[in-house]
């Protein structure tokens, strides 16, 4: 087969059109060496058992060893997950994350007494503690501690739980390895020639105008979800399993309840969200009898809903023409802003392209020491790549701000924070692009977009997580987790959120089976939360003043020296709400109606 219709190897990829992990370690050579110093210092972690209430010097002398080693383990381990990323199918790449996570699960588990015993300290020592200036910058992380003793259990019952952690992450390698490595999806005739089908490559396929080649790359792609069905059930139920587990040792209600009590997010938060979009149903019905309208078709399929709707119209920006693109919509931000993310996208912050082994998807992966890394499988002929390069670019300046404003031990922002950031940006890329639109076209062709991205972000994610909420429940109450009972779940909402127009492929909750995210549990609620609290604070960014931008510039710079929705009250936005949820869903409403007169 011709070169060009294969996906290339990691090898074959052009240095410039990769990260530079240099900033991180120069060699793997330097990465080894380090990895050594951090084991040695695990047995290290015994020196403090038992001594924390002793005096205000052991204290501190083991908040600086947490601090140093967790700072040392975040950076031998970011290396060695982004070189993994990079791909998974070299085999000292598996190696190298396969030690560091070895090492971290024993340190975690020699330094697992350290939460109880914080916890014992009676109350009048602590706060002795937390007045001493020396540890005056550990007080966020100590606040936070102390607010989980309900949940934290006996030292030698921590160590039992710590022991378990690179066991626990077993369901999500093997998914990642079967999906992104073993896994192939053959290829695809289409008029210009054999091209490959990917994980990467699936959504090109579906914004093709042809409907036969669209519905041959579905029921292509799906059917080797068919043939793995029963293995990946059998994983992410693991995973749920996992999940309760957790929590019921923890001492909590739900596994849900646990996921949300680190970032103190109410439950209610969860519910209002669900609530709100299911309100929304009326106008995301509406939008999808326009499109099959629109389309000419007589029945509205699941590979007909990412097509653009308008014809005639096609993009083709280069990557540096998509940075192009992203700085100059940003510019209200500011220069420091601006300068920053350009030099980032255009040096050694990316991994722009799909190699043969690379995972799927795209993400930031910010640390403390580094640069905040992005990976990207940017294709020139999907539009979405641009948005998702300026999404990823401000998780990276959240990152990059965040770094340089607060100290190790609570600059990890969280991720309820952290979709705000880049959704934020996504906004103001619309805006530029729709404010230069050429023609009548391309103007319906953006405000298209923007109707895709809100229901990619909003509604299609809280359909995610109303999922992920009910496998949970499922488990809970005692109900198995099949192949039969997940698939049967997830039609259940896919029936829901698409609605009478909706024709779905016997094939079509096979979906349920294929996203990553969901080895993650309650995590992707936060994308919709996220662009909800984004719209708002966007909206005030473009018609405010510069006070309006120091302010939203202030939460980046935030970190994590706040709980989230204490961090988004102050930036102008109340997520314990629905309302935010609300205005999201009616600007949905409004920009189907501009929609439908362009059309």
């Amino acid at each position: 087969m011709d070169k060009k219709l294969t996906i290339p190897t990691r090898s074959e990829a052009a240095v410039s059109d990769c990260w530079n992990l240099s900033k991180l370690y120069p060699s793997h050579e330097a990465w080894q060496k380090d990895l050594e110093i951090f084991k040695s210092a695990i047995p290290k972690a015994e020196n403090f058992k038992g001594k924390l209430a002793e005096s205000a010097d052991t204290f501190l002398n083991c908040l600086e060893f947490l601090r140093t080693n967790g700072l040392l383990s975040e950076r031998i381990g970011y290396y060695a997950f982004l070189r993994y990323a990079e791909d998974a199918g070299d085999s000292s790449n598996q190696s190298r994350y396969g030690l560091v996570m070895q090492a971290e699960t024993e340190f975690s588990a020699a330094i697992s007494y350290i939460d109880p015993e914080i916890q014992a300290i009676p109350d009048e020592v602590m706060s002795a503690y937390l007045l001493d200036s020396r540890i005056a910058e550990y007080s966020i992380m100590l606040k936070k501690i102390l607010r989980f003793k309900p949940h934290v259990l006996t030292a030698s019952e921590e160590r039992l739980l710590a022991l378990q952690g690179e066991a626990a992450s077993a369901p999500q390698k093997a998914f990642e390895a079967l999906t992104d490595v073993d896994m192939t999806f053959g290829t695809i005739d289409t008029p210009d020639g054999e091209k490959p089908l990917s994980q990467g490559s699936f959504s090109s396929f579906m914004i093709n105008p042809d409907r036969a080649l669209r519905e041959k790359a579905y029921n292509q792609f799906y059917g080797r979800f068919e043939e793995h069905k029963n293995t990946i059930a059998s994983l992410y139920a693991g995973s749920v399993q996992y999940d309760v587990y957790q929590a019921r040792v923890r001492n909590f209600s739900s596994a849900r309840k646990a996921a949300l009590f680190p970032d103190d997010v109410p439950e209610d938060v969860y519910d209002n969200l669900i609530s709100a979009v299911h309100d929304g149903f009326p106008a995301l019905h509406s939008y999808y009898a326009l499109r099959k309208q629109a389309l000419g078709i007589d029945t509205l399929r699941h590979y007909d809903v990412y097509v653009p709707l308008v014809k005639n119209v096609t993009t083709n920006y280069s990557y540096t023409e998509a940075v192009d693109i992203v700085i100059k919509a940003l510019a209200p931000l500011g220069s420091e802003y601006t300068s920053t993310l350009e030099e980032g996208l255009l040096g050694s912050w990316v991994d722009r392209y799909e190699n043969k082994g690379k995972r799927s998807g795209a993400f930031s992966a910010g640390s403390y020491i580094g640069d905040p890394y992005i990976l990207m499988n940017y294709k020139e002929n999907v539009l979405r790549d641009v948005f998702t390069l300026a999404h990823e670019g401000g998780h990276s300046m959240h990152s990059w701000y965040s770094v340089r404003n607060n100290p190790f031990q609570h600059y990890n922002y969280t991720i309820f924070e952290a979709e705000v950031a880049s959704t934020f940006n996504e906004q103001f890329v619309a805006k530029y692009l729709l404010e230069h639109a050429d023609s009548k076209e391309m103007r319906a062709y953006i405000i298209g977009k923007q109707l895709d991205d809100i229901i990619a972000t909003i509604f299609r994610q809280t359909m995610f997580a109303e999922y992920e909420h009910k496998t949970h429940q499922m488990y809970e109450s005692g109900i198995p987790l099949t192949v039969d009972s997940l698939r049967a779940a997830y039609r259940e909402l896919l029936e829901a959120y698409f609605g009478p127009e909706m024709v779905l492929e016997e094939v079509s909750d096979l979906e349920g089976l294929r996203i990553p995210h969901f080895y993650r549990a309650f995590y992707v609620y936060k994308y919709a939360t996220g662009l909800s609290a984004s719209l708002a604070l966007s909206k005030k960014v473009m018609e405010g003043d510069e006070s309006d931008r120091d302010t939203y510039l202030n939460f980046l710079k935030s970190g994590g020296s706040r709980f989230p929705i204490e961090s988004l009250k102050l930036a102008g936005v109340d997520m314990s709400s629905p309302e935010p949820v609300r205005d999201a869903v009616e600007i949905f409403t409004a920009l189907l109606e501009q929609y439908k007169k362009l059309l």
